[in-house]
């Protein structure tokens, strides 16, 4: 299966399947446990996933790597040219808190780079997905899918994004430095669907995430016309060794686009 509507619709599918999965545990008594790297992890993590890995395990040959599974032991990375990155439940702690802002996340790379993206919002009734060089596209409930596209910054300034569980003090070093007319946090890979919607300009993030974390928003938001880079400039990479990314900043310009100064003395992110 190649990376193309076909594989998109079975993303899709999936994501909405275990949507559907999220929800049913949302609607009760939610219970939490640890992880081995002191996260939280609950029902509805584990049963999106196992409704995400049966479907793409059954129908695709790519090998899948999802954020549940690594968390018991980190796979190597696979060799082969594509395979799936799947978060089952991004934001667990908006999830816990109930404030709605959490999503299931299905992305397709290879070569290191991002192919296709889904992201569901089920609290939010929302998804969003996106082909590479194809199309990018947003729907709402059972409504028809709507073209989206990232914007060019207003000359008032940028609209950033921040981590609401998770925004660090690198993280608040490089924004301190940009024109900024509005600061606005949020919770999950929504941050990267409100740039590719054209609602903000900018997500940088310094704190430690995953690949299963960033690989479907950055797709889509690429589809979109914007671009996901190092501080360095390079464009952030996927199959690293243990899948931990690196600082990112994400926005809503192509590379060749406005991009604000990205040096920040003395940071290192944390990985």
């Amino acid at each position: 299966m190649g990376a193309g509507a076909e594989a998109l619709e079975l993303a899709t599918g999936l994501a909405l399947e275990a949507a559907a999965e999220v929800m049913a545990v949302y609607g009760g008594a939610i219970r939490s446990r640890s992880k081995p790297d002191a996260s939280p992890v609950t029902d509805a993590d584990e049963r999106a996933e196992r409704v995400i890995l049966a479907g793409l395990r059954a129908r695709s040959p790519h090998a899948v790597v999802a954020e549940e599974e690594a968390s018991r032991r980190i796979p190597a990375v696979p060799g082969e040219e594509r395979f799936w990155l799947v978060d089952p439940l991004d934001g667990t702690r908006e999830f816990l808190q109930r404030n709605d802002e959490f999503t299931v996340n299905v992305a397709l790379v290879g070569r290191g780079r991002p192919l296709l993206g889904v992201i569901v919002a089920p609290a939010l009734g929302l998804c969003f997905r996106g082909i590479v060089g194809e199309v990018a596209e947003r729907r709402e409930g059972e409504g028809t899918w709507q073209p989206i596209r990232s914007r060019q910054p207003p000359r008032s300034g940028l609209a950033v994004l921040a981590s609401r569980s998770h925004l660090d003090q690198a993280t608040r070093d490089y924004i301190s430095r940009l024109p900024v007319a509005r600061l606005e946090r949020a919770g999950s890979s929504l941050k990267f669907c409100r740039l590719a919607e054209g609602l903000a300009d900018l997500y940088p993030r310094f704190g430690r995430t995953m690949e299963w974390d960033t690989a479907a928003g950055h797709a889509i938001l690429l589809a979109a016309g914007g671009h996901v880079t190092t501080p360095e400039g390079t464009e952030l990479a996927y199959g690293k060794p243990g899948f931990v990314n690196g600082p990112f900043i994400a926005s809503g310009t192509s590379k060749d686009g406005y991009a604000p100064d990205t040096t920040i003395a003395g940071s290192g992110g944390s990985a």
